[in-house]
């Protein structure tokens, strides 16, 4: 160790070695102090004052007094800083329940999402903000396409927009198109009708037609068994037992595709024969087979032939449109919605052709303000692949439906009603859009949306159009729907 050497200049400034070391402590106080080290401060200063206490107690003799209870000794703990998470409040809780999942339960989402604060803003701005909640949380939004368009019908006005020109597959909304146009352009009385016709004569005394039967085919969806066998009645009542001549199929309705442009070949197409029986392009030999019951002899074949102009009508089957509409809308009947597209074209030229029906809803496009060259049109159902349109184009269309009261009172009940019947018969249970939401669901492959009229909690009613494209779990798509439906709803 060095040494430490005391300097000595007289007798009385003598400084011994020790009061060196106190007067370092010292300066080390004044630093400490000076630098604000207030907890520093705080323990010297409260332990000097209990030493300085200590003393006087010891050289002072003072009455007793009662003695406080010594502190207990408490081992202070490291010091760690502890981060915690700010409470959650109650509309962040109901903001995070919006993250899509394929385990979530869509019902209690809706549910939740009728808690929202938003509420407190008057309408439509409370419409407006919920909508963007409901988009900005969504995971189906984050990780697909999606388009949405909400317009008040009563109001006349644009609610709210987004990807409202993108152009996206509809999958079954297309129906919307079809129906409309054709209710425009057919009318609310329009028939599908099958015809029974033949040529010659009957010989009464051999109860034989010295002819052809020709079964005219409309492409009616609706003929049934019933409908056959009125055809078999009908010959009877002629007195016919026997016929001589074939049995022949006119299929002249409309062209020879039996199939719709960009259908895939392995989905459940349906047939497009003018001439279908239970689904199937089976008329001719279900017939058959009901005159052989009857005790009717065919003598000839079953061939494809064109009734003659002056064949005479025997019999014939008819449904209404109303009839047609309501399976095709409220069950998606891709059948019906097929029929529904020729019938609409064969209105413009026979033999009904797809492109006519397309021609027919492109007119009414341009009656609407809208440039048809900005979509695609292929089919009548929406199971095409090459079927292209926005959710403004089908706004559009239940627009010019709303405006017109006779197509509007016979589409309304078509639509499937929100928690009810049709397609939306198990959705949007126990939530504010349960019986005031009617629209047309649309499902393919990686597809979802959904068209119609929502009625708000101010009476006004809303058209509106959601089409989710390139989700791959449909569940997580309807689940962002129908909280849409509930927040125009509220």
């Amino acid at each position: 160790m060095k040494k430490i050497n005391c300097k000595i200049s007289n007798k009385g400034n003598y400084s011994p070695p020790f009061m060196e070391g106190v007067r370092g402590w010292v300066f080390l106080l004044l630093l400490i102090l000076f630098a604000n080290f207030s907890d520093a401060k705080t323990a010297i200063v409260e332990e000097n004052e209990l030493r300085v206490s200590a003393s006087l107690r010891s050289e002072t003799k003072r009455p007793k007094r009662l003695k406080a209870k010594p502190k207990k000794k408490v081992r202070r703990k490291p010091h760690v800083v502890k981060v915690v998470e700010p409470k959650k409040t109650v509309q962040e809780e109901v903001i995070d329940a919006f993250s899509d999942s394929i385990t979530t339960d869509s019902l209690m989402a809706l549910l939740i999402c009728d808690t929202l604060t938003n509420d407190t803003l008057p309408w439509p701005e409370s419409l407006k903000a919920r909508l963007d909640t409901i988009i900005m949380k969504s995971q189906t939004v984050k990780t697909s396409q999606f388009a949405l368009m909400v317009y008040d019908l009563t109001a006349d006005s644009l609610l709210y927009a987004v990807n409202e020109k993108q152009t996206l597959r509809p999958a079954s909304t297309m129906k919307l198109l079809t129906a409309i146009t054709a209710l425009d352009k057919l009318g609310g009385s329009y028939q599908f009708k099958t015809y029974l016709k033949r040529t010659g004569e009957v010989v009464d005394s051999t109860h034989t037609l010295k002819g052809n039967v020709y079964v005219v085919g409309g492409m009616d969806p609706r003929f049934n068994r019933d409908d056959l066998i009125a055809f078999v009645e009908s010959l009877k009542k002629l007195g016919i037992d026997t016929i001589a001549g074939n049995l022949c199929a006119d299929r002249s309705f409309k062209d020879k595709d039996l199939l719709g442009e960009g259908w895939c070949w392995d989905d459940d197409n349906p047939v497009l024969s003018p001439l279908v029986y239970s689904r199937k392009d089976q008329m001719m030999e279900r017939f058959v087979s009901e005159l052989a019951e009857q005790g009717i002899t065919l003598k000839g074949e079953i061939v494809d032939e064109v009734a003659p102009f002056a064949a005479s009508e025997i019999c014939s089957r008819a449904h209404s449109i109303d009839q047609i509409l309501s399976r095709m809308m409220k069950e998606s009947d891709n059948l019906y919605a097929e029929s529904m597209y020729y019938h609409l074209a064969a209105a413009l030229s026979k033999p009904a052709r797809a492109a006519g029906a397309k021609y027919l809803e492109q007119l009414l496009m341009r009656r609407m303000g809208l440039d048809p060259s900005n979509y695609r049109l292929a089919d009548g159902s929406g199971l095409s692949l090459y079927n292209y349109v926005t959710a403004e184009l089908e706004v559009s269309f239940l627009r010019y439906a709303y405006e017109n009261s006779t197509i509007y009172n016979q589409l309304i009940p078509s639509l499937p009603l929100a928690a009810y019947d049709g397609t939306l018969a198990k959705r949007l249970n126990g939530t504010k859009a349960a019986g005031s939401v009617r629209a047309k669901t649309g499902t393919l492959t990686c597809v979802s949306s959904l068209a119609g009229y929502a009625k708000a909690s101010n009476g006004h009613v809303l058209a509106f159009c959601i089409i989710n494209q390139g989700v791959l779990r449909g569940k997580n798509a309807k689940a962002f729907q129908d909280r849409v439906c509930v927040a125009m709803c509220k």
